[in-house]
């Protein structure tokens, strides 16, 4: 089995630094490093995000809000789901035990639209 390696934050900035500036290619940095493509990628989606101690590019700052705010609208939407569910059972189980439904009209004295 092999050992992981581990690298410190530094060695990743400057190799995404490397790379963003132009000065080596990935293919080159990957072999100098012996580190595959996909973790140098990977470094340069966290470096982009402000992950390395550096300031987080406005594109990655936005696409981190948009993710915030879908689980937001997610878990706001499972919880009124939920909420639906429970007030359409409480509603089933009144109309079983015989009363009416908070907003029937024979229960409120609305008027039902009959003309007696």
């Amino acid at each position: 089995m092999r050992n992981q390696r581990t690298f410190s934050l530094e060695f990743k900035r400057r190799l995404v630094e490397e790379l963003l500036s132009g000065e080596s290619r990935s293919v080159q940095l990957c072999r100098r490093h012996n580190i595959t493509a996909s973790l140098l990628y990977h470094w340069k989606k966290q470096y982009s995000r402000g992950k390395f101690n550096n300031e987080p590019t406005e594109e990655a700052a936005l696409k981190d809000r948009v993710e915030q705010l879908e689980r937001l609208v997610g878990r706001l939407t499972l919880e009124n789901e939920f909420l639906k569910r429970g007030l359409q059972h409480s509603l089933n189980q009144s109309q079983r035990n015989g009363r009416s439904s908070p907003g029937s009209s024979s229960s409120s004295g609305m008027y039902n639209g009959d003309a007696n």
